[in-house]
This record gives C-alpha cells, structure tokens and sequence, in this order.
C-alpha cells in the first residue's frame, strides 16, 4: 500500500471536482468521438484499475494534435494515473508537458492546471526535494479558483514549508484560517491542519502551542477513547507524545505514545531492519552529533521504504531532510514485513542521530574553495554565506544576481551570485538545475580550473534528472564525466567525481550486496599518486572503503584501510579485537514507566570506551519507538564495565561502537497489554 497525499483528491472539502472539459470532434475513422473517449477516460478515473485508466488516456492522446490544447488536458490528466502506478518520473514530464500546452488566460482550465502542479510537489515531496515542492504547490496555490482547491493546495504546501521556510508555513497557515472560515470542513480534514501547526511549532520551538494544536487534533479525530483508531490518529497522538516530551511532561508524552499502537503489538514484533544505518556524522550535509530528529516512513510488502518525511528535528530543516534521505536507504526482509500487521508498517517512527564512527569530511567543501580561491584570484569577492535563515536571505540573493546580470550578464560576478543561489537550499531543484547550467558556462567561457567547474556541473546533471533517486540513475549520470578530459586529466576533479559517484550508490545498496564494484570506484581515488597522501579526498575515499569493508563483515581489511588513512584507527568497529564487557546492569535497565505502558522497542547506542574500561560518550543512534527507551539505553552502558585496554598515551581504548539492545516485556505483560 503506498499512501498518497496530494491534498487529499476526492476526500471531503477538498476533493477536485474533475468537471468535463471538451477536448474535440468526432474523426472519420472513429466510432466514438474525442468527447466521448474524454468521459469514459475521466469515469475510469474514479475506479481503482489504473492500468485501464492510463490506457484510455493514452489512447486519446493518439487521437488529439500534437502542441493543442486539447493535447495539453490530455497529458495533464494522465499524470495522476501515472504517479498511482509509481511511475513518477513519468508523471512529472506528461505534468510539464501539459502545462506548457494549457493557455495560461483560459480560467476553464484552472483546475488542469492545479491538477498539474499538484503532481509535480508531490513527486518532489516523495522525492525530498521540498524546496521543488514549495515552487510547485505555491503555483498550484495561485492557480486554483475554488476555495477547496485552494485549502488542498495549502495543505501540501505547508507540510513541505516547515522544513525548509517556516516563516512561509506560517503564513499559508494564516491564509488557510481565513479560507477556513467561509466553509465547514470534515473534522477529519481539519484535524489535518491541525497536525501541520504541530509540526510547525515542535520545528519552531513553540512547544506549548504544539501541545495545544495536537490535542486539537486529537479531539477532532474522536479523542483518545475512539472505537476506531487508523493511521492519522496514531499520528496525531505521536505529535502529541513528542509535544509532552520536549516540554517535560514524560509520563503524559507515554500515555500518548501508548495510544498509538507503536512498540505495543500483540503478535510478532517490529525488530530493527536488516540494514538500518544512522548517516555519518560530517559530509556534504554537515551533520553533528548533536542533531536528533524524528523520521516518519512507510515499509512496502517487499521490504523497502516506501515513503520517508521528516517529523522534528533539532538542527534545523535541512538535517530533517538528510535523516530522511538516509532512512529511504533502509530495507527488511520481505517474509519479516509481511509477518507485521500493516498498520504497524504505516507511518512508523523513528528517533534518529547521525554516526561518528566513519565521520568524513564534505566533497562539496572542497570544491566550493577551489572556487572561491579562483575568483578570489579574479578579484571577485563571493558574499559570505548566511549564518541565519536562508530563506530570509533568498531574496537578497535573487536582487545580487539581479545586479550582476544587469552589469555583465556572463561576468564572473554573476557567477559569484549564481554559486550563493544555488547553494540555498530553497531554491527549487529544477531552478538549480537551470542555474548550474548557466554558471558552467560562465565557468568555462573563463577558463575556471575543473575543480570549480564541478562546483556546478556535478549538481547541476543531477539536478536536471527527474528519477534520480531510481536504483542505478545516479551513477549512470556521472559516470560519464570521469572519462571527460577536462575532469579526466585533473586528479581532484576525477577524485571528486568518482566519490560521488560511490555516495550515491551505497545510499541506494542493501546489505546482502557486496559494493564491490564502489570498493574499486574508491580504489582508484586512494591509489592516485597524482594525490598527496593526506588529501582529504582520498581520505575520504579511505573512510569509505573501510566502511564497506566493515558493513560486509571485512574488519581485518576494515582496519587496515582505515589506517591506512592517516587517522587514528581506534573504532570499535575495526579493532581487532574490541574490549570485552567484564559487567553488565541487570533487568533493571528496563525503564518502569515503559513497563507500566507495555511497551516494547530497542534502541542502538554507539559510545566510546575509555582504556580505564568504562563507557563515555554514549548516545542512542536509533530509537523505536521514539524517545521511549532512548534514556534506558544510553543508562545501559552508563553502569556497563568494560576490560582495561592499554593505551600509551591514556587515550581510549575503543571508540564508536555501536549495539543494539531490544527491551522486550515478559511474555505475562506482554498479552495482557
């Protein structure tokens, strides 16, 4: 079951009317007319064989001119067909397609046109690319007429808005309230927007008005003592949970999360995924190991994630987002998932913070300084980048760009004010795309060294690909580019390309494969000899084979990598062999008010151990359900004692490893909750 949310088509208030637009005439060689095929391609719309509904679109498209309008509705109105097949990429270019065909002057088209741009921040809310989505549903937005449309457009627009302009989700919030008032919404449909502010307010720091919003919604849903609990009430009691917890009310932040069926099932039990890793700390996203968020994602019948969207993050929208990416990496077996009822595969939630055992460091730093230097050289001085919201200074960016084009339009300092654009996050993905293209030039056209180049030209040919994020895209987009001369000839330009090249293929590759073929990709990077030994792209590349070779269960190989790489090899993940436990806490680590609750769940603490045998640092990398043994499992390893390891120098005897503990109730209070 894959679960949609494009502003809720045919649910309530919001439902689109789908009314009947002509489209053409009867031909001589037809037994229908285009009319006719038009009504019985839009009837079959509203039944759930898509497979017949996209034939009949396309068999009307056969029939209407190619550049017509009546083409133009024909493709916008098979888009929706095709994003119900998971055929999104598709979907998004028969979405564009049509727009360019629809008269923007013709109001009868308004809803096609919605329809349209509904699509398009959809794919790009399931694809994570939320600055895409804010373009498209703003659009969608501006375009409907009818107040439903509007409220449907409002409600996606604002889920994408809080995690990259919560400014903006605040006014479409307000926008939304005066809409509100002129009809009467479904409470199931109200309960929605009540659910958006909470996010809004946990993401904002407003913990109080969350509390107040979600419990809204809550009562809207039918409160907690509700005969029938489905997907959005254990959500909504989940804000809540989360809502209680950051304002210190643990015992009520439990009774929510009791109410959402999480860590609580009666048959079998939600184990961790075959292959679930937290993202390295560092990288192109810059993640710390303070940040923590809180990722919502659907598990398909087949193992993998289906949906992940961010919850609440502290860290800001961006380290949201990233969590997410890395949870989209996640996968179970099939026979396990299909084990679990499927409301427990819907919607799950887990409490996440990034890894420091393989910490790297950012491709995309590098290169920004490789460019930067260059103008720098030109006498072009880049605008620092901005230390508070980049939203806030996206328009201050667009005015810079603005000026340069008007002073020299494929001048150095318009590439100056393309780079800061494109580097905030905000900026939709096709925009970028646009935007790199243009800078490239510019680049070139100059004489820019290849290492700046790819400041452009690497983002800007993923940008410009719709179905990135399919198994195999990725590297098949860059793989071209190493053989290119120019990048070819240049061994950080290469070495850069062939990382990248690796980051997305491993982000997409589940544990029972090998990576062989990246371990190779990454050799070539750490054999360069046109590469200092401490080049911190082939200690990159090192850090990355080494991870490999870990995650395949290598760890001599792992540890001779890794040391290989200059830094200090004293990971518990790669030591020969890690200090034993001399100690351990006993039943006492399960946390009470979990047993009174009847919870169960795990949670995976990675920490360091001092070569005195006792644990420092510890923190829980994973945790389901969320926030509910966190605390029990970092305390675990406070009284756990380890073996006495030597160290010269005093230093640690073992550092991030990573375990997993399960608190699982005895099987009396587990049938009895």
């Amino acid at each position: 079951m894959r679960i949609k949310t494009i502003a809720l088509l045919g649910a309530g208030v919001l439902a689109m009317a789908g009314g009947l637009v002509p489209v053409g005439a009867q031909t001589p060689s037809s037994t229908t007319t285009i009319q006719q095929d038009f009504d019985a391609a839009t009837a079959l719309d509203a039944k759930p064989d898509r497979a017949a509904s996209l034939a009949a679109w396309e068999k009307l498209e056969a029939r209407t001119k190619p550049g017509s309008r009546s083409r133009g509705i024909v493709l916008v109105r098979k888009a929706p067909t095709l994003f119900a097949l998971n055929r999104a990429d598709e979907s998004v270019k028969a979405a564009r397609a049509g727009l360019v065909l629809l008269p923007a002057d013709d109001a009868s088209l308004a809803e096609d046109r919605t329809r349209a741009f509904l699509i398009l921040g959809q794919v790009a809310t399931d694809t994570l690319d939320y600055a895409g989505a804010v373009t498209a549903l703003q659009q969608a937005e501006a375009s409907a007429i009818s107040t439903a449309d509007k409220l449907g457009a409002m409600l996606s627009l604002v889920t994408a808005q809080i995690f990259i302009d919560p400014t903006a989700a605040a006014a479409t919030l307000a926008r939304s309230d005066a809409l509100t008032g002129t009809v009467k919404l479904e409470k199931s449909v109200a309960a929605r927007f009540a659910r958006e502010r909470t996010l809004l307010k946990l993401n904002t720091g407003d913990i109080a008005g969350a509390r107040a919003s979600a419990l809204q919604a809550i009562r809207l849903l039918g409160g907690l003592e509700t005969d029938k609990v489905d997907i959005m009430d254990a959500s909504a009691r989940s804000d809540a949970a989360i809502a209680f917890l950051l304002s210190g009310n643990a015992d009520e932040a439990r009774r929510y999360m009791a109410y959402t069926g999480a860590g609580r099932m009666v048959k079998g039990s939600f184990d961790p995924a075959a292959e679930m890793r937290s993202p390295d700390c560092g990288g192109d996203a810059g993640l710390k190991p303070q940040d923590v968020a809180v990722v919502e994602f659907n598990i398909a019948s087949d193992g993998t994630i289906d949906q992940a969207a961010p919850i609440y993050a502290a860290g800001g929208g961006q380290v949201a987002l990233e969590f997410a990416r890395a949870v989209k990496g996640w996968s179970w077996p099939a026979e396990k998932v299909q084990a679990i009822p499927a409301f427990y595969r819907y919607h799950v939630r887990v409490e996440m913070r990034c890894s420091t055992a393989f910490e790297r460091p950012s491709i995309d730093d590098g290169l920004d300084d490789v460019l930067e230097q260059w103008l720098s050289s030109k006498g072009v001085t880049v605008a620092p980048a901005p230390t508070g919201s980049q939203a806030a200074a996206l328009a201050g960016q667009r005015a810079e760009l603005a000026s340069a084009n008007a002073q020299s339009p494929n001048g150095l300092r318009t590439l100056a004010a393309i780079y800061r654009l494109t580097n905030n996050p905000t900026v939709a993905r096709e925009e970028r795309a646009a935007l790199a293209a243009r800078a490239l030039a510019i680049a070139v056209a100059n004489d820019a060294p290849p290492s700046a180049r790819l400041t452009f030209d690497l983002p800007g040919r993923v940008d410009a690909v719709t179905d990135i994020w399919r198994p195999g895209v990725f590297e098949r987009t860059l793989t071209p580019m190493v053989s290119e001369p120019v990048y070819a000839n240049d061994p950080q330009a290469r070495a850069a390309i062939r990382l990248m090249m690796v980051d997305g293929a491993v982000a997409r590759t589940r544990k029972s494969e090998k990576n062989d073929t990246a371990i190779v990709t990454l050799r070539q990077v750490a054999d360069d000899k046109a590469l200092k030994p401490n080049d911190p792209l082939r200690v990159g590349a090192l850090i990355r084979i080494a991870s490999i070779e870990e995650r395949n269960g290598e760890i001599d190989a792992a540890r001779a990598t890794f040391a290989s790489s200059g830094l200090t090899a004293n990971q518990c993940a790669i030591m020969d062999a890690p200090p034993k436990m001399v100690s351990q806490p006993g039943s006492e680590a399960f946390p009470m008010e979990a047993m009174r609750w009847g919870f169960e769940g795990w949670t995976q603490v990675q920490f360091d151990i001092g070569a005195d045998g006792n644990v420092i640092n510890q923190r829980a990398l994973l945790s389901y359900p969320p926030f509910i043994f966190s605390e029990a499992g970092t305390k675990f390893f406070t009284k756990a004692k380890y073996a006495k390891t030597y160290r010269p120098d005093g230093g640690l005897g073992c550092g991030a490893t990573t375990t997993r503990i399960k608190f699982l109730l005895p099987d009396s209070a587990r049938r009895g909750s």
